[in-house]
């Protein structure tokens, strides 16, 4: 049976002196987040995902979801009950608003625990983690009403929430939806029409499911600027708060997928379902964002995720696998095979993974930071840096962390050789998971349009320049410690590349946008390489500190520091072979006609 350890130890160094998140106290909902209060937050959420949710994620695998004669929706064995302790805990309240019951913490330590979810069992987590966008959505637009009839118990777990946007014809191109919404008499809207790929649409873990479903008002714009958002609930709400009748809204049928078999994904059939209009007519695609953003670093956190519980597997198997003898003579001399933990190209790969997931938590945590300072730092300008930095980060997190999460589980079930590709070990599922991650929320090459076509550009690009300054000043502070200066030296290569990539988007694609499309994809990961850099200059500088007090836990910040120089050694040069690809420009990817493409009989 696959194994799960929560890395609390990891996640500790970077909340608490990473991060230093103590230092925030000064800020609204920080003054709780006492170094005490975050080891207890850490220990006990790590510790319930192991020991409640990890060992159902075969299972529910295995088993999958079931849907009924009448539309409903059963979840695989152990579910609900996990579910159930899941919400008296309260761990999906942790970083929700104190006023619709939250505990008013920061966001890091809810990401904290989206991470340990999705980590231990990443279906079961996708059915709380798909509320909080929708929370975030109501919060930002909903009317008091909408937020008082709601939100109190999609915070608390006791209802669910989901995102209702692509059609059977149209995915990222929401201009083309055909839900329609027809104004009735009482302010109310009938909801008509069918949504596919709906996670969590329907499932037995709540007694009620609040959707929040985009569609179009009669006289709407038939362009992404008709386009609404409505709140429309399984189960019709009485002014009292009660429950009502069931509204008509139903699944109609369960997708049968690659993995993340435990969660129902769904195709939702609104048939004049009562739903309210969320916000302003027409402008839907803004509180639309809001949920996809949220829900993007939520996949992010997915990409590490699955790459981390591939990697303790993976590390576990190598100690233990005997197979032939290491390079430099043997190992363990009086047994007939060393492990295959001794040998260069396992280690490639386990490094490569120690390497991505550890500078990919750094990555998601500040990302989670940057999210609180944009709505609690001191000042607006503050506000508004944070803001800016975190949009430029989200399809980085997003994109660059769910390719190579998928590709470091792809590389842990290659270190179990033929036995990776047997279920019973468990690999398989991690790989299967980590697809999806790729795929949904935005493809990640709708994430690389995103952030070249979009974010760059974006106030006459702002956010780049601070994003370059930043990183420029930690590489030029750092250059005066002399076991700092060749991870800052190496860095300073790789953001040189991400810079000359960018001034090549700005000479060559205004006179041909294809340039700019056939590039974004390297220039997303060249970026995704100088981040986790500037992470790894960071953990590199802490843990240097840190062994300048001879710590107890000396081998920890020794570690840190040896895969700092593996990282700037092995991920740094990629950026420069990118770049090169990047400035090939679209001539040779666009040349052959349709035609060409055809295979002749």
């Amino acid at each position: 049976m696959p194994i799960y350890t929560a890395p609390t130890r990891d996640t500790r160094f970077v909340v608490n002196e990473l991060l230093d998140l103590a230092s925030f106290g000064n800020l609204p909902g920080f003054e709780n987040a006492t170094p005490d209060m975050i080891d207890t937050v850490i220990n006990e959420a790590g510790k319930f995902c192991a020991e409640v949710l990890a060992p159902l994620n075969q299972s529910g695998d295995q088993e999958g979801c079931t849907r009924h004669e009448d539309g409903s929706v059963t979840t695989p064995k152990g579910f609900k009950e996990a579910f159930d302790q899941y919400r008296e805990s309260g761990w999906g309240t942790i970083s929700q608003p104190e006023e619709f019951g939250g505990q008013g913490m920061p966001h890091v330590m809810g990401f904290v625990i989206e991470e340990f979810v999705a980590t231990s069992n990443q279906a079961f987590g996708m059915y709380p983690g798909l509320t909080t966008g929708a929370v975030s959505a109501l919060i930002a637009k909903g009317s008091p009403k909408q937020q008082a009839t709601y939100l109190p118990k999609m915070v608390s777990g006791e209802w669910l929430g989901t995102m209702n946007l692509t059609e059977p014809h149209c995915g990222t191109d929401l201009g083309m939806i055909r839900t329609k919404a027809e104004p009735q008499a009482d302010g109310s809207y009938a909801i008509t029409g069918t949504k596919i790929f709906i996670s969590a649409g329907e499932h037995d873990l709540t007694e009620n499911i609040i959707h929040l479903v985009l569609a179009k008002t009669p006289d709407a714009p038939d362009s992404s600027k008709g386009i609404s958002l409505f709140v429309v609930p399984k189960v019709l709400v009485n002014d009292d708060a009660s429950l009502g009748e069931r509204n008509a809204v139903s699944c109609g049928s369960i997708e049968h997928k690659m993995g993340i078999h435990g969660n129902a994904t769904c195709v939702m059939n609104y048939d004049g379902a009562k739903g309210w209009m969320v916000g302003e007519e027409n402008k839907g695609l803004a509180a639309m964002f809001i949920m996809m953003n949220a829900a993007r670093l939520g996949v992010g956190i997915q990409g590490l995720g699955q790459a981390e519980v591939a990697y303790q597997n993976a590390v576990a198997y190598a100690l233990d696998r005997r197979q032939g003898r290491a390079l430099t003579g043997p190992a363990d001399p009086e047994a007939k095979a060393d492990p295959i933990f001794v040998h260069p190209d396992v280690r490639r790969m386990l490094m490569d993974a120690k390497a991505f997931t550890e500078g990919q938590r750094a990555l998601c945590l500040w990302g989670a930071l940057l999210v609180d300072l944009a709505h609690k730092a001191p000042t607006e300008e503050e506000r508004a840096d944070a803001d800016a930095l975190i949009g430029l980060l989200t399809p980085v997190i997003k994109g660059y962390g769910t390719d190579k999460g998928y590709e470091v589980a792809t590389n842990m079930q290659q270190v179990f050789g033929g036995h990776g590709y047997i279920e019973e070990w468990g690999m398989s599922q991690f790989v299967r998971d980590a697809r999806i991650a790729m795929i949904y929320e935005g493809t990640n090459g709708v994430q690389a349009m995103d952030l070249c076509g979009r974010k760059l550009a974006q106030n006459g690009g702002a956010a780049v320049q601070a994003f370059f300054k930043l990183v420029g000043e930690e590489i030029e502070a750092a250059k005066s410690d002399a076991t700092l200066a060749p991870l800052a030296e190496a860095l300073g290569k790789a953001l040189n590349e991400q810079q000359a990539a960018t001034m090549w988007f700005m000479q060559n694609a205004m006179t041909n946008p294809n340039n700019l499309g056939a590039g974004a994809h390297n220039y997303m990961h060249i970026m995704g390489i100088v981040t986790l850099g500037l992470m790894w200059l960071r953990m590199a500088k802490v843990s240097l500190e840190k062994l300048a007090g001879e710590p107890e836990d000396k081998a920890f910040y020794e570690a840190k520091l040896a895969t700092a120089r593996y990282y700037m050694d092995r991920f740094i040069p990629e950026a420069g072979a990118l770049r090169r690809k990047l400035e090939a420009g679209a001539d040779s990817m666009m040349a052959l006609g349709e035609e060409a493409f055809q295979t002749a009989a």
